[in-house]
């Protein structure tokens, strides 16, 4: 069996008194679309913010390709591969929704105040590349047609777009997307479906934080339980449907319908 591309081995993150992440558990292995759920407090945000580098934790390491990235900080792990969408979409309201999306390059990119004066020639060719890059990217997250609108002018759901776009451009070899079904519409989150399924198809490894069940059971592989920090379940949909330990934790109570 190949080695996991994530793998989280007893992770653990107190806030004074409150130990939101306990000794959590996991691996995500290439290729593979993956989800955490749990109710509201359950630390899924809080475990996603460790294993990016936002939060050191109080104990327990994180593997990402082999390599120990235990407190790396955000952009050592971006330039690794490990790439992350927020809850809290805030884009530059000003620039366009293509210069957004450049923005999310700036790790990939070289140059200086030098090479922008003189502008030699291998800086105009990784400019072409990426301008091209960002115009599939756009297209991808269905943006293109508002590529040279202010961001501040998208609807509320083609920001949540616009975030996975910025990642995009970073070339994630993990691509870790934290509640980027909420708020968005019936039609938005079937696209967001989609979307996900199409890059892990193509080889970008995928996990999901998300609150809309019905979305996790259709296209993840393989889910991760947490309730108040703790992991209480793990398998495929079908399993984590019927398993006694979710249902209370979502439902409060053993004898009721799966969600």
């Amino acid at each position: 069996m190949s080695e996991p591309l994530l793998a989280v081995a007893g992770l653990t993150k107190r806030f004074g008194g409150l130990t939101a992440v306990d000794q959590v558990d996991f691996t995500v292995e290439r290729g593979r679309l993956q989800a955490l759920i749990g109710p509201n407090g359950a630390g899924k945000t809080t475990l996603f913010n460790v294993v990016s580098g936002f939060v050191r934790p109080d104990a327990g390491r994180v593997q990402f390709g082999g390599r120990d990235i235990t407190g790396w900080r955000p952009d050592r792990t971006a330039r690794l591969g490990l790439v992350r969408t927020f809850q809290l979409v805030r884009p530059f309201a000003e620039m366009t929704v293509r210069e957004n999306v450049l923005v999310g390059f700036h790790g990939r990119t070289r140059g200086g105040l030098a090479a922008a004066l003189v502008r030699p020639r291998w800086l105009r060719r990784q400019e072409a590349s990426i301008g091209a890059e960002a115009e599939q990217i756009l297209r991808r997250v269905r943006l293109a047609d508002r590529a040279d609108e202010p961001a501040g002018t998208l609807t509320f759901g083609q920001l949540r777009f616009l975030e996975i776009g910025r990642a995009l451009a970073a070339r994630p070899r993990l691509l870790m997307a934290d509640e980027p079904g909420a708020g968005l519409t019936h039609e938005e989150t079937a696209a967001l479906g989609e979307l996900l399924v199409g890059l892990r198809d193509e080889g970008t490894t995928v996990l999901l934080v998300e609150h809309d069940v019905d979305l996790v059971m259709r296209v993840a592989e393989r889910i991760v339980v947490l309730d108040f920090g703790r992991k209480i379940a793990e398998g495929p949909p079908a399993e984590i449907r019927a398993d006694p330990a979710v249902l209370t934790a979502y439902l409060g109570s053993e004898e009721a319908e799966a969600p």
